[in-house]
Order: C-alpha cells, then structure tokens, then sequence
C-alpha cells in the first residue's frame, strides 16, 4: 500500500491563504416531488458537511467562502470570483448533473477542484464508465442496462443478479432487494427502478467477495492510494451483503468498517489496489476520488464504481472514515485535496510557498 507515502505528502507543503469558494447543493434547497422515491436526495449534503469543510480549509490558514449552486453560484463567479472553487456540488437534473459546476468553473476561467467535466458526466453512468475500464483491461463483472422489462428476457449472466439504476450516487436505488436470484424477483427490480428513478437499469452479475473501497489522489502517473478499507457486514456472510441504502442508514448496527481490511490477503489488496488506480486513471479521475470494488468467487478484484465526488461528511463519509481509521485527520483529507487542485494552476501553484 502506499498510504505512508500519501500522508508524507500531504503533511509537507503548504501554500498562501486562498480564497476559496464551496459549491454545495443542500437537501433543504429542493422539494421532493410528489411519488419520488425515498432517496431521491441522497446524494445532497446538510449544512453540517459544509461547516465541516469550512472548518477544515480555515484550520489550514485559508478563507472559506460558502457559494451554494445553481443561479446563485453562477451570479457569484461573475461578480466575485475566489481563487478556488471547491466543488462539492452534485447538480440537478440529468446523469450529467455532476459535470455542471465544473464545466462553469471551466468556461468562465475558475481554478476549481476535483474532476473536469467530461470525467463528472462519464463516471455517473455506471455503464459507459465500466466500458471505458473494460477497454483498459480493468476487470468489472459481466452486465447489461435495459429500459424496458421486456428486455430482461435476453439477459443471460447467470445467477444471482444485481439491480440497480444506471445513473445514481450515494447508493440510491440499491436495496436489499436489488441481489435477486430468480426470473421473477429480477423482474421486480428492474420494474422498481423503472418506476422510482425514471431511467435505465444496470443488471450485472453479482460478485460474492469481499467489498472494498479505494481511496486515490493525484492525477494521471502522480494518482497515488490513500488508503483502503473494507466495507463488511455486523453479521452474517459478505456473500450475501448489499452495501445499501439500509446498511448505510443503519451503518453503526449492520456495518463494520476496516481500515486497513482485515479479511482480503496482501496479494489480493494489491491486486485491489492497482485494479483501483487502473480505473481511475482510466477515467481521467483528479485530485480525489473512492473506487468502489468487490471480490468476484476467484478471489479477483473487480470494478464496481469510481466516485470522483466522495462524500465529505466529517463523520460520516466513506472517505472520511476510511481517513481517520487509518491515523489521518479530517484536516490532512481537505490539504491533500486543495494542494492536488492548486498544482494544476500555475497561478495558484507558484504561490505556495514550502516551510
């Protein structure tokens, strides 16, 4: 692993104070229609993750601005841009929602963090982002995306199944259910993502290892792993445990997280480990990302999904968690973020000045 190399790093330079902007979209902001499903705001964050950020980038001598999204956010970049945007903001609307702050930042000339807008898009669909790792010989499990029930009768992948919807974060759509065994329960699925989320779904064959997630930083031949940890059940068998929006509602009851993982062997976190940064520079992921992936009955490591955007919740994100299991600070995540967003602008990157 190369996690002691990545908190060296980010304990050792550091920069000018920056003005720096948070883009954010907040759940309180939007009214959830009439028939959504339950998590249809999942992947928003409350004002509790903000104040977290803030907190952070002030400890580390810069000035937080909070910006929100949407119109606001774009009058404030023409009116008073900061120095860095730091894009914690998932859009709305389409599967290119999480492209939208980015590419603003991009027209208008904004230093901003985290992945450029092609990546944003691409990564939210879960299907073009396994093919483009599929064509950089990254392994993910075998599947298929359908848009009618009807399509299900050529779905040939063996059994068990997993469901879910093609373009969502934060787990939204994955439930208990979405593991399905038979004909008729994969139809019940397909038919309920159908309905709730109003797009097409991902079917692909269900892998019955252990899960695991990745944390990477840098960009291109410089992404390097922050660190990985294993996502398991309180009880029972990891075969059988969907990492949901129940488990993820109810994580200090259903959930045990291991940071480093306890159960893969050192052959097989390597094998995770460089399969993760693989998909991740395959995407052209920056700065920060989690690479989600799971064991297949081989003991392989597979590609799940990447999240160019992980949460940041100072209690509860991933990420975050992952952090602080393995000795970091919530503090040290944020640094390594900005001075990996910092050294692609010469502007900003020039400015730092080494203690």
């Amino acid at each position: 692993m190369n996690t002691s190399d990545s908190i060296s790093r980010a304990a050792s330079p550091f920069m000018r104070p920056l003005d720096i902007g948070i883009a954010f979209e907040l759940r309180s902001a939007f009214a959830l229609p009439v028939g959504a499903p339950v998590d249809a705001l999942e992947e928003y964050d409350t004002m509790s993750t903000i104040d977290g950020l803030a907190d952070a980038l002030r400890s580390l001598g810069h000035r937080p601005r909070p910006l929100g999204g949407g119109r606001a956010l774009i009058d404030t970049l023409l009116a008073k841009p900061p120095d860095l945007v730091f894009n914690n903001a998932e859009g709305w609307g389409s599967r290119s929602r999480e492209a939208q702050v980015p590419a603003l930042c991009e027209m208008l000339g904004v230093p901003c963090s985290h992945s450029d807008p092609l990546t944003m898009g691409l990564t939210l669909d879960k299907s073009l982002a396994k093919r483009i790792v599929c064509s950089a010989g990254v392994s993910t499990a075998p599947f298929v995306v359908v848009d009618s029930l009807e399509q299900t009768a050529a779905i040939d992948l063996g059994w068990p199944l997993f469901v879910k919807p093609v373009a969502e974060g934060s787990s939204m759509g994955v439930r208990v259910t979405s593991r399905v065994a038979d004909r008729h329960a994969l139809l019940a699925e397909v038919q309920r993502c159908l309905s709730a989320y109003r797009q097409p779904v991902l079917v692909e064959r269900y892998l019955p290892g252990i899960e695991v997630t990745v944390g990477i930083h840098g960009s291109g031949d410089r992404a390097r792993v922050l660190g990985s940890m294993e996502i398991a059940p309180a009880s029972g068998a990891a075969a059988d445990f969907v990492y949901g929006l129940e488990s993820k509602h109810e994580y200090l009851n259903l959930v045990r997280y291991h940071a480093p993982p306890h159960h893969p062997t050192p052959s097989q976190m390597a094998d995770a480990e460089a399969t993760a940064l693989a998909a991740y520079r395959a995407l052209g992921c920056r700065d920060v990302a989690r690479v989600d992936l799971r064991f297949d009955a081989d003991n392989r490591a597979n590609f799940i999904e990447v999240n160019p955007l992980p949460g940041l919740n100072p209690v509860t994100g991933d990420l975050v968690v992952m952090t602080k299991l393995l000795g970091r600070t919530y503090d040290d995540l944020i640094r390594t973020i900005v001075e990996e967003a910092v050294s692609r602008y010469p502007a900003l990157r020039d400015a730092a000045i080494e203690t």
